[in-house]
């Protein structure tokens, strides 16, 4: 008899689709998006934004750097460490993110961060928590950080969204994040528009740790959700590897190329 739990919630989501037909979180089109199966989101989920959207998506593929994940121009090849990471001191392991910031990608997180569309962060955590397995075992992370942001900023915007990012998948799947160990002790002046050299001197020493046991001999996994330069994840890698963190990766949700 077709009396499962998975059946009889598959019911229900779809009656809740008659009353509330879903829409795109991104361009809000009525109806646009099928009605994903109970849980079918945490497999797929693209699946929450509509075609078009999904289309404007430029997931990271190999080749790309091992250090940074820099995709290469060439579509041949394998990967290797790019000219950046060979030349530049980098405090972090690797680094690895969903996709391109281009397109719908650029569009959700614009008006997540900046549109305070705060309905954005589910359907984005969820791309984040895609990209998370598919680079490490749950076994490979002892403690989640979240980029912090300067109290300051954190008052004007009223939330950070590394941290709505992150935070409901990883106490759901019962993985250790800590929001408060790293703090942004310096205000500065905003990364958009400086160069590469301007970023790394604007944000060199505007991170510290406030109580190293937690993060010593930690294996961290560093969250924000654009890595451009990465100035700013070099930056808080740095702070906690000063105070003895055992190893720093960062994984963010879109990468600048």
């Amino acid at each position: 008899m077709r009396d499962s739990p998975t059946f009889l919630r598959g019911l229900f989501d779809a009656f809740l689709a008659m009353l509330f037909p879903p829409r795109c979180p991104v361009c809000r089109v009525l109806g646009s998006v099928a009605v994903p199966q109970s849980g079918t989101w945490r497999r797929d989920p693209a699946g929450l934004f509509c075609q078009t959207c999904r289309e404007g998506f430029a997931p990271i593929l190999e080749p790309y750097c091992m250090q940074c994940g820099l995709p290469f121009v060439s579509r041949e090849g394998v990967c290797h460490t790019c000219s950046e990471c060979l030349v530049e001191e980098r405090f972090f392991e690797r680094a690895r993110a969903f996709g391109v910031y281009d397109g719908t990608l650029l569009e959700a997180i614009h008006q997540l961060k900046y549109g305070k569309k705060l309905s954005l962060a589910g359907p984005l955590a969820g791309l984040l928590r895609q990209t998370f397995y598919q680079f490490w075992e749950k076994d490979d992370i002892d403690l989640i950080v979240p980029v912090p942001l300067h109290r300051t900023r954190l008052r004007e915007r009223g939330f950070n969204q590394a941290y709505l990012l992150i935070t409901k998948w990883a106490k759901h799947e019962a993985l250790c994040c800590d929001g408060m160990s790293l703090w942004r002790c310096l205000k500065t002046e905003p990364q958009t528009g400086l160069s590469r050299k301007e970023r790394r001197g604007n944000i060199a020493r505007a991170f510290a740790v406030r109580n190293s046991r937690v993060v010593r001999e930690k294996r961290i996994l560093l969250v924000d959700d654009v890595f451009t330069t990465g100035a700013t994840v070099n930056a808080c890698a740095r702070a906690l590897m000063r105070v003895g963190a055992a190893r720093v990766d960062v994984l963010t949700l879109a990468r600048a190329v």
